[in-house]
């Protein structure tokens, strides 16, 4: 028989995230702090606009791009919060959540050969997603010194004359980092002038701390040339509900939607009308969840200091990325020994790109409780390792 398999496919790699969840479902008494996953319950405003819809029997399909009403909530929410008009009818797409928004934009724009540049650490799905599209990806080695913020300089050494898209992922999974808009300015003017596009994943663009998030899309220049991805998971704790969003220019989104309508026909329409109350009824519940989400970003970051675990602070998402070089280990070494000894899961760095190599991600979208035990086991953990390190006279 012929190997029924896509090559491409064959060599692509697992989720490096993954590896470890599947471990600890089988471990008793394991706490983990890996999954990407607000841990409060979607507000309830949104599950009883989801069961009304049910009662009412809205379970046909919608239109292709979604419904109409729920896409002009989307864009009335962008202009007010993010200062970027979008037209409901020609430039927004309902998406299976911000993922297929990130496939979907990626198909539609490229052309075999085209080099996609992508700076990690990075939400693990990009580079598959640019090689299943055809394209190219370039990656960027970010540096911890600069806490992981894409400059300018790094952008232009990375371009070439194949280059035609840029992936920007801020608040940033896995670092927590941020752009500020002088960040961003610096880096729209390099795409400006080298004729690029941009594909902005905003998914936690609620999730920021001392400062609001800024849209590239919203400065000079960039709304044509930026795909905004973003969607309800996150923000509203809708994970499950599988809905997200693209928002760009109308050619690019009628090229997206047409993928869209062959694969997929359009988002699930009971999260479409429940997503409607999220957007109109949940932005009180949006503030608590931040604020909740704020108290634990901040003792996580005082346990670190306590312990001498090197962090740089975190100002968006979920996440924080403490540096465990000083230990001699691997990021998977030391991820596989903390599980085995003290039973608490985490996310090595290197699974977000090799330049995370040395670092773990730490998600917060846990209750205090959990978080106060899991640092107890982690400070065990390393208070063992700097004892092992003595003992060898190292």
């Amino acid at each position: 028989m012929r190997n029924p398999l896509s090559d491409k496919v064959i060599k692509m790699k697992p989720s490096g995230i993954r590896k470890f969840f599947d471990i600890v479902s089988e471990m008793p008494e394991a706490i983990s702090l890996g999954v990407g996953e607000p841990d409060f319950d979607t507000p309830w405003s949104v599950r009883e606009e989801g069961i009304y819809s049910l009662e009412r029997g809205r379970t046909f399909y919608t239109s292709n791009a979604g419904l109409l009403e729920l896409r002009q909530a989307i864009c009335e929410y962008m202009d007010s919060r993010f200062h970027v008009a979008y037209n409901p009818k020609t430039e927004a797409l309902l998406t299976v959540g911000g993922s297929e928004g990130i496939d979907v934009a990626l198909r539609a724009m490229l052309n075999p050969g085209d080099e996609v540049i992508v700076p990690e650490p990075c939400f693990v799905s990009y580079v598959p997603c640019v090689d299943l599209a055809g394209g190219v990806p370039v990656t960027i080695s970010l540096k911890n010194e600069n806490q992981f913020r894409l400059t300018k300089q790094e952008l232009e050494a990375a371009i070439t004359k194949k280059t035609k898209l840029l992936i920007l992922s801020y608040p940033n999974n896995p670092t927590g980092a941020i752009m500020t808009r002088e960040d961003l300015e610096a880096v729209a003017e390099v795409v400006i002038r080298n004729d690029l596009y941009v594909i902005s994943d905003e998914i936690y663009a609620e999730l920021t701390y001392n400062s609001g998030h800024v849209s590239i899309a919203s400065l000079p220049g960039m709304r044509e040339r930026t795909i905004v991805i973003s969607g309800f998971s996150k923000t509203f704790a809708m994970t499950g509900w599988r809905l997200g969003y693209a928002l760009g220019p109308a050619m690019i989104m009628e090229q997206m939607t047409k993928i869209h309508q062959y694969a997929i026909m359009c988002a699930p329409t009971t999260s479409q009308y429940a997503a409607l109350s999220a957007l109109r009824d949940c932005q009180r519940d949006v503030e608590n969840m931040r604020e909740s989400y704020d108290q634990r970003r901040r003792y996580l970051l005082h346990e670190f200091e306590e312990m001498g675990l090197p962090c740089f602070e975190p100002l968006g998402a979920f996440y924080i990325f403490p540096c465990i070089k000083e230990f001699g280990l691997s990021s998977e070494e030391f991820a596989t020994r903390l599980l085995n000894s003290k039973k608490l899961a985490v996310v090595p760095g290197d699974a977000f790109g090799a330049c995370g190599e040395g670092f773990l991600r730490i998600s917060y979208a846990y209750s205090l409780e959990e978080l106060k035990v899991a640092i107890g086991r982690l400070g065990a953990f390393i208070q063992e390792l700097r004892e092992e390190s003595t003992k060898a006279g190292i």
